[in-house]
């Protein structure tokens, strides 16, 4: 896992909700815990599967708001990634939470005082629950020293994460009667 995950931030975070997937494809939204990561809380957020809005922040920790000069909460996530890196974020930030595939990426963002800034990007699903809308999280941490304020972001690079599935028990189906000699047979893990 260190070779994809660079910074030691994202991999506590990774390792946390690979933990709390146990054997799913990702785990349910409520099985993460802030006490466990408090030290990390300032750096996560919490997007909405919201396309239509660019992925707004549901949560945003208060030193990515800080970097970013404001609040961010409610604001598009995709909005952050100018030119063609927008749309790369917003198709990747879809297949991250539709094909439940934690992913890495490089992202570079220009400094209040006109440098440039390496920064990671860990993007984590949550489990898709019926009668709930979807979401994701993630973590972004500066590879360097962060002066001023943030913007202008450009993504450098990205790879898909491939979690160890561990063991699965059998296939486990259940029956449901939709209508009288209808019936509909959901699978579970």
């Amino acid at each position: 896992m260190g070779w994809t995950v660079k910074h030691p931030s994202n991999q506590e975070f990774f390792a946390y909700w690979d933990k709390a997937r146990g054997h799913a494809a990702a785990p349910d939204r409520n099985t993460l815990a802030p006490e466990p990561i408090r030290h990390l809380l300032s750096d996560i957020f919490v997007l909405a599967y919201e396309p239509w809005a660019g992925y707004p922040f549901r949560i945003a920790g208060t030193r990515l708001c800080a970097r970013l000069g404001r609040d961010v909460k409610g604001e598009s996530f995709t909005a952050l990634f100018t030119g063609e890196a927008h749309r790369e974020m917003e198709d990747l930030v879809g297949i991250v939470a539709e094909e439940t595939l934690p992913t890495v990426a490089g992202v570079t963002a220009m400094t209040s005082d006109g440098g440039l800034l390496p920064l990671e990007l860990l993007l984590l699903p949550f489990s898709p629950r019926a009668h709930t809308p979807l979401s994701l999280t993630g973590q972004i941490v500066a590879l360097g020293d962060v002066t001023g304020t943030l913007s202008q972001f450009s993504l450098t690079s990205w790879r898909h994460i491939q979690p160890d599935p561990g063991p699965r028990g059998p296939r486990i189906l259940r029956k449901i009667e939709i209508a009288r000699g209808l019936l509909v047979y959901e699978g579970l893990r």
